[in-house]
C-alpha cells in the first residue's frame, strides 16, 4: 500500500510545483512554462482519475456516470476550451481549438483503444479481447456520434446547432447507461489507498486532491496552450501539430497509463471499455463545448468558421472513428486491430500534408468496408451492433 501512497504523492507534487512556478513567477520561458504545466496537468489528470474511482462508491449511480463522464474529458476540455474561448476575440484560434479536439480524439483511438490490446498479447500472448455485452451502450451512442460528426466538415462550421444535438446524444448516453446492468467497481492502485481511509477519510481526501487538479488545470491551461504556441513560432515548428500532438498527450497519458495497468493485470477488456466511454464523452461533450464557448466569448450566436484544414482534420478523425468502430463491433478485438489502428494512427505523425490526409481518410473508410464485407460475423454486428455469433 506504501507505493501506492507514493503515486498519489508523486502526482500531488506535480501540480505544486506548478503552483509554485506559476505564483512565484519564477520563469516566463516558453519551454520552461510548456513542461511545467504541461506536468501539472498530466499530475491532476491522475489525480482525477483515482478521485473519480472513489466517488463511485459515495454518489448515486447515475450521477456517478454524469461526473465520471465529465472528469474524463476535464484536462483535454479545459485546454480545448481555452482555444475556443480565445478563438471568439480572434478567429486564428479556431485552428487550435480543431486541432487540439482531432489529435485528441485519434490519439485516444490509435493509441488507448490499441495499447491494452498490443500489452496483454505481449504479456500473456492473447490474441483477442472480449468485450463485456454491456459495453453495447457506448458502440451504440459512438456509433451515433461518430454519424453525426461528418456533418461538420460538409457545412464547414461549428455551430451552437451542432452543441445541442451533441449535447443531446451526450446526455442520452449517460441515462442509457445509467439503466444498464450496475457491476459493483472494483477499486485498485492508489484509490485503493484512499479507500483504506475509511468513509470519511476518503470523501475528505478525495474532495482535496480534486480541488488540487481542478485548480491545477484551471491555471495551468491558458499558459500551457499559449507557451506550444510561443514554442512553435520559436524554433520554426508547425504551431498545429504542436498543439494538436503535444496537448493531448500531457492529459490523455495517465488515461492510457491506467488502461495498460489494467492489461498488465490480464483485464484488457476493462482498459479498453474506459477508453471506448472516454471517447464517446469526446466526440460529444468536448466538441459541442468548442461552439459554445466560442460563442459566449464572441458575445453572438455566430458560428466557429472551419477552413478547408480543419475540416480535413474532423473528416480523417470521423473516418478513424468509423474504423475504430468496425474493429470492435462484434465485441471482439483482435490483436490485428489493435496494431492496424496503432500503425494507421503512428503514421500520421511523419505525413502531415493535404494528399495524406485524405490518403489515411479514405484509407479508414476503405478498410472498415472491407472489413464489414469479408466477415459476416462483423457484418451482422454491424447491422445491428450486436456481439459476435459464433457459428460451428
Amino acid at each position: 500500500m506504501s507505493h501506492y501512497v507514493a503515486w498519489i504523492a508523486f502526482a500531488v507534487a506535480l501540480p505544486a510545483a506548478w503552483f509554485v512556478v506559476h505564483f512565484g513567477g519564477l520563469t516566463h520561458d516558453p519551454v520552461s512554462v510548456a513542461l511545467i504545466s504541461g506536468a501539472g496537468i498530466f499530475g491532476a489528470a491522475f489525480l482525477l482519475s483515482w478521485t473519480s474511482e472513489v466517488a463511485q462508491l459515495d454518489i448515486p449511480q447515475a450521477l456517478a456516470l454524469a461526473f465520471l463522464a465529465l472528469v474524463a474529458v476535464l484536462p483535454e476540455y479545459a485546454v480545448d476550451v481555452y482555444f475556443a474561448w480565445r478563438a471568439g476575440q480572434d478567429p486564428s484560434y479556431t485552428a487550435f481549438a480543431t486541432a487540439n479536439m482531432t489529435g485528441g480524439n485519434r490519439l485516444l483511438l490509435g493509441v488507448g483503444w490499441a495499447a491494452p490490446v498490443l500489452v496483454v498479447w505481449a504479456r500473456f500472448g492473447q490474441r483477442q479481447v472480449t468485450l463485456p455485452r454491456e459495453q453495447a451502450v457506448e458502440v451504440n451512442y459512438l456509433a451515433l456520434a461518430t454519424l453525426y460528426s461528418f456533418v461538420i466538415p460538409l457545412k464547414g462550421t461549428l455551430s451552437l446547432v451542432d452543441t445541442v444535438i451533441l449535447l443531446a446524444i451526450f446526455v442520452a448516453y449517460v441515462r442509457a447507461a445509467g439503466r444498464s446492468h450496475h457491476i459493483e467497481p472494483e477499486i485498485e492502485g492508489p484509490a485503493e489507498a484512499l479507500v483504506h481511509l475509511g468513509p470519511t477519510g476518503r470523501r475528505i481526501s478525495a474532495v482535496l486532491l480534486t480541488l488540487i487538479a481542478g485548480a491545477a488545470i484551471l491555471t495551468a491551461a491558458e499558459p500551457f496552450a499559449e507557451s506550444l504556441i510561443k514554442v512553435g513560432r520559436q524554433f520554426g515548428i508547425e504551431e498545429f501539430l504542436l498543439v494538436q500532438w503535444l496537448a493531448p498527450l500531457a492529459s490523455e497519458s495517465p488515461e492510457f497509463i491506467v488502461a495498460i495497468l489494467f492489461a498488465l493485470k490480464g483485464a484488457a477488456a476493462a482498459g479498453i471499455g474506459t477508453m471506448v466511454s472516454s471517447k464517446v464523452n469526446q466526440w460529444t461533450l468536448l466538441v459541442g463545448a468548442l461552439p459554445a464557448a466560442f460563442a459566449l466569448s464572441h458575445g453572438s450566436l455566430t458560428s466557429m468558421v472551419l477552413d478547408m484544414r480543419q475540416r480535413e482534420e474532423i473528416f480523417l478523425t470521423s473516418a478513424q472513428s468509423v474504423l475504430g468502430l468496425v474493429a470492435i463491433a462484434n465485441f471482439q478485438f483482435s490483436v490485428v486491430e489493435a496494431a492496424l489502428l496503432f500503425v494507421l494512427f503512428a503514421a500520421q505523425l511523419f505525413f502531415t500534408s493535404q494528399e495524406a490526409r485524405w490518403f489515411y481518410a479514405i484509407g479508414y473508410l476503405v478498410l472498415a468496408a472491407g472489413i464489414v464485407i469479408w466477415s459476416r460475423d462483423v457484418r451482422q454486428a454491424v447491422r445491428g451492433l450486436l456481439p459476435r455469433r459464433r457459428t460451428t
